[in-house]
């Protein structure tokens, strides 16, 4: 028998208690792109100025790169919603590792600082263990912009030769669109001697912010949200206010929580052309999905299987697979989910089975059978889109179900389970 020491302790994990057989009603809020934030944040670096960025979401990975700029001299200001950052010297360009290996993002710190100062010294980044998520791509764009970059004993270490330590414009051809490479070099380029060309750049919302705002900064960004983006280099670019976008996959994963409780609901705010990809799922499955400004209205009817193949932006999200997966785990009907990003993100299929979810895995497809109710279990986040699933999975499931991990859940989505129970979802968290 387990000693009671064991027993308090499992107790005492961390958890939420979600009871399932939910239906949901009225309107949800968005909070703040969490993808998008972490890199403005960054961004703070290439100013003495002081940045401000308004519709900040409240999440534990704002928390730590907060704490990382901090450390390296940055001046923080937070208040509810918000957050002030002067980058007025820059005392350290070495951020810890014990700061850094658990957030990826933090490795975006390594453009700005190269860019301003010419040197930086980064641990490889952390994060959800969802695949290998290579730096290669920043590396060779930082490569080809001027910089020597060495990597050793699993640090990150980059200078700019000369004695005015300055970039040089270039022309860089990514192998891949990597959305974190493209921001790097975004943020190296700015403040380069001479013009810069980034071919095959991503094309997503938060890149399309990033540039957004450093041109309010008085950078010169010309063809963010296409395939080629061209960067002037300026001598200094200057303080800002700013206000980040809505979360789109914070939105598509509340627009999925009405789908697999069946529930009509209304999400705000959006930027519609943002979500094209997921809207477009959802009523391919069976959702009557109605557009207004900054609304979204879904009415979900009777679900059925579709396919998804996750691609870059503009195609279906990556992090919107796993909650997608749990929606067509209830579907009526077969359904392929193929993932195409990243090659360890089906982690999650394992928890959906223990809930009677009937998926049958093979390299990186997934052959979901819909089942007419999956069943309150004991489950565990892996990472922190599974998280999302798994809290949508419970609310659809019948009985009680206890999710643990939720130090992941925490790191992208402001307080999902208190906008679930707004709308009438009956979670408890456990600390």
């Amino acid at each position: 028998m387990p000693n009671a020491a064991a027993v308090s302790n499992e107790i005492l994990r961390p958890h939420l208690e979600i009871n399932g057989e939910s239906r949901l009603f009225g309107k949800l809020r968005v909070s703040g792109a969490k993808n998008s934030a972490l890199v403005l944040m960054t961004a703070a670096l290439l100013t003495e100025e002081k940045v401000k960025l308004l519709n900040l979401p409240q999440l534990t990975d704002i928390e730590g790169m907060s704490n990382i700029l901090v450390n390296m001299g940055v001046k923080s200001s937070r208040k509810l919603g918000e957050i002030e950052l002067q980058a007025e010297e820059i005392n350290n360009s070495e951020p810890p590792y014990e700061l850094v290996h658990e957030l990826r993002a933090s490795f975006f710190c390594i453009g700005p600082l190269l860019g301003r100062l010419g040197k930086a010294k980064i641990p490889l980044p952390g994060g959800c263990r969802i695949g290998a998520r290579p730096v290669i791509e920043h590396i060779r764009g930082l490569k080809a912009l001027g910089a020597v970059v060495n990597v050793e004993h699993g640090v990150v270490k980059a200078s700019v030769p000369g004695i005015k330590r300055k970039l040089k414009g270039a022309s860089i051809v990514f192998d891949c669109p990597s959305v974190g490479a493209t921001e790097t070099v975004l943020m190296a380029a700015v403040l380069a001697e001479g013009t810069s060309t980034i071919e095959n750049a991503a094309q997503e919302p938060e890149v399309q912010d990033l540039a957004k705002m450093l041109n309010c900064m008085g950078a010169r960004i010309r063809g963010a949200g296409g395939p080629t983006i061209t960067v002037e280099g300026v001598e200094s670019l200057h303080g800002c206010e700013y206000e980040v976008i809505p979360d789109r996959i914070e939105a598509g994963t509340l627009l999925i929580a009405a789908a697999i409780t069946r529930s009509p609901l209304q999400i705000f705010p959006v930027i519609p052309k943002h979500l094209r990809a997921v809207l477009q799922k959802l009523t391919d499955c069976g959702c009557k999905i109605k557009v207004d400004q900054e609304t979204v209205f879904i009415h979900p009817e009777e679900i059925i299987g579709v396919d998804i193949t996750t691609q870059p932006f503009p195609g279906f999200p990556t992090d919107l697979q796993a909650p997608f997966m749990a929606l067509l785990s209830t579907a009526k009907g077969t359904s392929v989910v193929t993932e195409k990003i990243y090659e360890n993100r089906l982690q999650h299929v394992s928890e959906l089975q223990r809930m009677g979810a009937s998926i049958r895995v093979q390299g990186n497809t997934a052959v979901i059978e819909g089942v007419p109710q999956l069943s309150a279990a004991r489950i565990v986040a892996s990472d922190l889109r599974s998280a999302a699933a798994m809290v949508l999975a419970s609310l659809a499931a019948k009985g009680t179900s206890r999710l643990e991990g939720l130090d992941h859940l925490d790191r992208g989505y402001e307080n999902l389970e208190k906008k679930l129970n707004f709308a009438g979802a009956n979670i408890k968290r456990n600390d």
